[in-house]
């Protein structure tokens, strides 16, 4: 068959709410008839999204597992479909309910239950990866040839990710969310979140629960909190210098300054700068919390920036993915494994294109794939074995010398950056797997061990899953692409 029609659905499972989206998604062929065949994601329709659910915990420590596949069950029927009808999707676990001690098995018990899906735990930059890219920031970064943020702002924390010309350029997170601070009808405070009081008390608010409070006081906190934020992104201030900024980051600081040309919101606070400006307490509270005021005052305060405030293509619903398309390749002849390492499922990637001038030895190389393992750091678990495939391309008419080099940089960027994982993966688009893969295990030894395979395509982004080879020199390959939504499903 040629081109075909999918059914995918994407499961949010965030630290305040739940939520899933049922897509069509049609594949159309892009190899050859005498290749093997790959898919390309052509058009999509989103056919269902649920409500909105506050995420269902047993206590603080845990996710109430069957309280989760409860509503995919109710929302599997509203949508009038079954776990049969599936072909992909993907159970992302994001925000603080990521940290809780079940997490883990609850993905995969959802994955069980629902059919082969993609299945990941996000933490703070890897949710902010997603809903950038959810909610349209990486492919506005390549229309506009520029740097786009994307702020992801939910109840208790600010995931912001820039993209430069379709390329994740730097994640920071901040303790900023409408459920930080929570107040009842009467404007008094009801609960403080410990995150968020080191910022106010750097900031000079003395607040404690109990207080009542107006709402030009609570106007000035989030105006306080949105000012500090855009600051710092707009390259104003640098938390060196600025104590009230540095007790609102939540991690590390940018890496590297980006000059933004456009930024966006997404999250629960972006659903409501949609909605009208608080002008009482009732407004205030609405959902009892600062909600409304945050969002008010991001609105207001975006004219005083020379960026461009533009609207995200998703707000509440930017992380809720599916897996667009699961293709199988084969790895060839030429690979370099350890048989007792696989199979390997759900393995993230991460590519780099290998230029000629990277290959000069002027430690252009060096830099780059110190870069890619910074990104692979702070996107995935460093503790993880393996953390994550690399992905190569480009190095065509690559000599003997070059490849020497690039084993000889990849092998120590990566030892550097991740010395307890056990096993490195290299997955090549030319056919060099065995060469390479020999070349790095000299210098591995005993540890990491190799896994280099080649004549794959994958993109940044996608997930793999590595099977048992097949008369024992052939891999097959499961290449997942994740699908985001876009405005015009909806």
């Amino acid at each position: 068959m040629q081109n075909q029609w999918i059914t995918s659905v994407g499961l949010d499972i965030g630290t305040s709410t739940t939520k899933m989206v049922v897509s069509r998604l049609k594949l159309v062929r892009s190899s050859g008839a005498l290749n093997l065949p790959r898919f390309e994601i052509a058009e999509r329709e989103l056919l269902y999204a649920s409500p909105i659910y506050s995420t269902p915990l047993k206590n603080g420590n845990e996710v109430d597992a069957q309280q989760i596949w409860g509503i995919v069950q109710q929302e599997y029927e509203q949508a009038g479909i079954r776990p049969a009808d599936l072909k992909s999707g993907a159970v992302i676990i994001t925000g603080e309910t990521a940290n809780k001690t079940n997490a883990s098995q609850i993905l995969h018990l959802l994955a069980e239950r629902s059919g082969d899906f993609v299945v990941a735990t996000a933490g703070a930059d890897l949710e902010g990866l997603l809903a950038g890219k959810g909610a349209g920031a990486e492919r506005r970064s390549m229309q506009i040839r520029g740097a786009v943020a994307n702020i992801d702002i939910g109840g208790g924390t600010a995931n912001a990710a820039i993209f430069q010309r379709g390329r994740l350029a730097g994640t920071v997170t901040f303790h900023v969310g409408g459920k930080l601070i929570q107040l009842n009808a009467a404007g008094t405070v009801t609960d403080i979140s410990p995150s968020i009081l080191p910022w106010l008390k750097a900031s000079g608010y003395n607040l404690k629960a109990g207080d009542k409070l107006q709402l030009a006081f609570v106007k000035d906190i989030c105006a306080a909190m949105c000012r500090c934020m855009m600051d710092y992104l707009a390259g104003r201030t640098h938390p060196d210098q600025n104590m009230p900024l540095l007790s609102l980051l939540n991690g590390q600081p940018l890496t590297t300054a980006v000059s933004i040309e456009e930024w966006m919101v997404s999250g629960g606070i972006g659903l409501l700068m949609e909605a009208k400006k608080p002008e009482s307490l009732a407004d205030m509270t609405l959902h009892q919390d600062i909600g409304p005021m945050l969002a008010h005052c991001w609105n207001e305060l975006s004219s005083e920036y020379p960026i461009r405030r533009i609207r995200a293509d998703q707000t509440v619903r930017a992380t809720v993915i599916g897996a667009g398309m699961q293709s199988t390749e084969i790895s060839g002849a030429t690979v370099h494994l350890d048989a007792s390492l696989l199979p390997i499922r759900n393995l993230p990637v991460l590519k780099l294109d290998v230029t000629l001038q990277m290959l000069e030895q002027t430690g252009l190389l060096a830099y780059r794939l110190d870069e890619l393992m910074n990104s692979g750091a702070s996107l995935f678990d460093r503790e993880q074995s393996p953390p994550f495939g690399l992905a190569l391309s480009g190095m065509n008419n690559l000599t003997y010398p070059s490849l020497q080099y690039l084993a000889e940089q990849l092998h120590a960027s990566f030892v550097h950056h991740f010395p307890t994982s056990e096993v490195l993966i290299v997955i090549c688009e030319m056919d060099i797997a065995k060469a390479l893969g020999q070349s790095l295990a000299r210098r591995s030894g005993e540890s990491p061990k190799v896994i280099c395979i080649d004549q794959i395509s994958v993109e940044h982004g996608d997930y793999v899953d590595l099977g048992e080879p097949i008369s024992g020199i052939m891999i097959p390959v499961v290449v997942k692409t994740l699908a985001f939504p876009n405005r015009a499903e909806g």
